[in-house]
């Protein structure tokens, strides 16, 4: 049994795990809705019931495009990887 030397790129499960931990949050919190079914405090006008949900697709916006671009950097890291077992 021979052993291959670890792929030069470095492992990207960690940023995987970070990816998944990044959009979790944009699919629980908006399922909870007992957590931000309340009028008080209100925001010019708007009951905390919706200005909050408007600050979830802000947040999940803001979210999803940090995943995007992790993403990115895991898929090279990956390809690097493949390519140097390859070889």
């Amino acid at each position: 049994m021979s052993e291959q030397p670890p792929p030069q790129g470095g492992s990207s499960r960690g940023l995987w795990i970070l990816i998944i931990c990044l959009l979790a949050p944009s699919v629980v919190v908006p399922l909870a809705v007992p957590f931000y079914d309340k009028a008080d405090p209100a925001l010019f006008g708007f009951p905390f019931y919706f200005w909050f949900q408007f600050a979830l697709i802000l947040m999940s916006a803001v979210l999803t495009v940090t995943a995007l671009a992790i993403s990115r950097i895991a898929t090279d890291r990956d390809r690097s990887a493949r390519q140097g077992v390859e070889r």
